[in-house]
């Protein structure tokens, strides 16, 4: 199964007040695992900076100005989030809705609701009561963020990345067992992990002395002997 753990910064709350995004980061997990791909693109709003926003995720005007537009962006983004991928978002609504504005301003169509996971309720369901940010959420399960001094797209989808692992029962939920096709895991290589014999066996730990006991006493027992049925 092919995940995308994805954050967006933008210039403010509602693409419908003229607010755009600015920045989306994203990460691949295949399996539950980290595939090492990510997806990183800073995108020129084609409006100025709120100095709000700029004092949360450090991008001015100066450093935007000459990044490409959502439209000249938006089929690699769509290429790489593919067409059924799971999309993993901390307060999904808020990314959800400024990315489908972006991509009905582009022409696209939209991302379907259903695609997206919402961690923040993931969250809420597990912890009740307790505070469900990113940063409350590093802190409960010991992941360091102390990079995180600006928001940034990439370092979030990164950070939550790790998160939501945890979320879901542990860093490796399957306990590894689940590895993508192009993991190698045997001579036959079929994407699904069994097991295969040691090359070199394991030395035995009885002592001479030891296995000769046993078997005496086995001898003693009668051809009832579990022992002996199953050999």
């Amino acid at each position: 199964m092919r995940e995308i753990v994805l954050d967006t910064e933008t210039t403010g709350f509602e693409p419908a007040e003229g607010h755009r995004i600015v920045e989306i980061g994203a990460v691949e997990l295949f399996n539950h695992v980290p595939t090492g791909r990510s997806y990183h693109q800073y995108i020129n709003p084609e409006r100025s900076m709120p100095a709000e926003a700029f004092e949360v995720h450090g991008l001015g005007d100066d450093f935007l100005r000459d990044k490409p537009r959502f439209v000249e962006i938006a089929m690699g983004f769509l290429e790489f989030i593919g067409s059924d991928s799971r999309l993993v978002i901390h307060n999904a609504a808020f990314d959800m809705k400024f990315l489908n504005a972006e991509l009905n301003w582009a022409g696209h169509t939209i991302i379907a609701g259903e695609r997206a996971l919402d961690t923040v309720a993931l969250a809420r369901r597990k912890f009740p009561g307790s505070p469900a940010s990113l940063d409350a959420l590093c802190r409960r399960f010991g992941i360091d963020n102390s990079a995180r001094e600006k928001h940034g797209a990439l370092l979030d989808s990164e950070l939550l990345a790790e998160v939501y692992l945890e979320l879901i029962g542990g860093r490796q939920p399957d306990f590894a067992l689940s590895v993508s096709a192009s993991t190698s895991v045997g001579p036959q290589d079929t994407g699904e992990w069994r097991p295969y014999p040691r090359p070199v066996p394991l030395a035995p730990r009885l002592t001479e002395a030891e296995a000769k006991a046993h078997s005496e006493f086995v001898a003693g027992l009668g051809d009832g002997a579990v022992w002996k049925r199953l050999g």
